[in-house]
């Protein structure tokens, strides 16, 4: 059976990636700061999920946390970045710490996660790396220059890397959901959802189930000729 980690796993789009994974037969690693109830009763009734406690702002513990992974579970054949910090602020009144806090944990972390659990896929000559994008990280959005700059970055990171381990087998792609109905868009309401939806082409939001799908499918072997490609799963918003 092929094991997979999820970074933030325990809700929302990871909790639905990690859902479909299960459902689709790899063992899943979920990965998070604290297990929610919701998590932690799925992880109760199912064989093939467990729980790492991991903080990634904790930049310095990622080395270690991935042999912990490696020496635990064997090597894994896929890794889902998906935990990130989007924090609201327009850039001149942002605290410089929230700054550093975003990059560092939505693009310094996940790159040196991938480095070094990518080293026991390079050795099996096989795996999948898939990176959660945005859409804000190619077309903006007020208020969130600092979040839409570390989306932007994990493209380029995925493009680029896709070229380095392509020989060996493996595949690097990123998925980037428009709006979808989490928790980081519980505080759209009225005019400003519904002018959202209206922009797309199909008059409403993507689910994060729709997200999971694309996810599970450049998992699967059928998207093995599928690298360095950004997906957008948007309902068409950007069409």
């Amino acid at each position: 059976m092929k094991t997979v980690l999820v970074t933030g796993g325990t809700r929302g789009l990871g909790l639905a990636i990690s859902k479909r994974l299960v459902n689709n037969g790899y063992r899943v690693i979920v990965m998070g700061r604290k297990c929610s109830a919701e998590c932690e009763n799925w992880i109760a009734a199912t064989e093939n999920a467990d729980f790492e406690l991991y903080d990634l702002a904790d930049t310095a513990g990622i080395h270690g946390f991935s042999q912990h992974i490696t020496k635990k579970y064997g090597r894994l054949y896929g890794l889902v970045n998906n935990a990130a910090l989007g924090l609201d602020g327009v850039l001149a009144t942002m605290h410089e710490s929230d700054i550093s806090r975003v990059i560092r944990v939505n693009v310094e972390a996940p790159i040196l996660l991938t480095k070094y659990l990518l080293r026991p896929m390079l050795i099996n000559r096989k795996g999948r790396v898939i990176n959660i994008s945005s859409i804000i990280g190619s077309t903006g959005f007020k208020g969130l220059a600092v979040y839409g700059a570390t989306k932007a970055a994990m493209n380029g990171f995925t493009k680029s890397l896709s070229r380095e381990v392509g020989k060996a087998g493996i595949t690097v792609n990123s998925v980037a959901p428009g709006y979808m109905s989490t928790d980081m868009t519980e505080g759209l309401q009225g005019e400003k959802l519904e002018s959202i939806k209206r922009r797309s082409p199909l008059g409403q939001l993507a689910h994060v189930d729709d997200v999971a799908s694309m996810v599970s499918y450049l998992m699967s072997d059928e998207a093995k000729m599928i690298t360095g490609a950004v997906m957008t799963v948007d309902a068409g918003s950007t069409a």
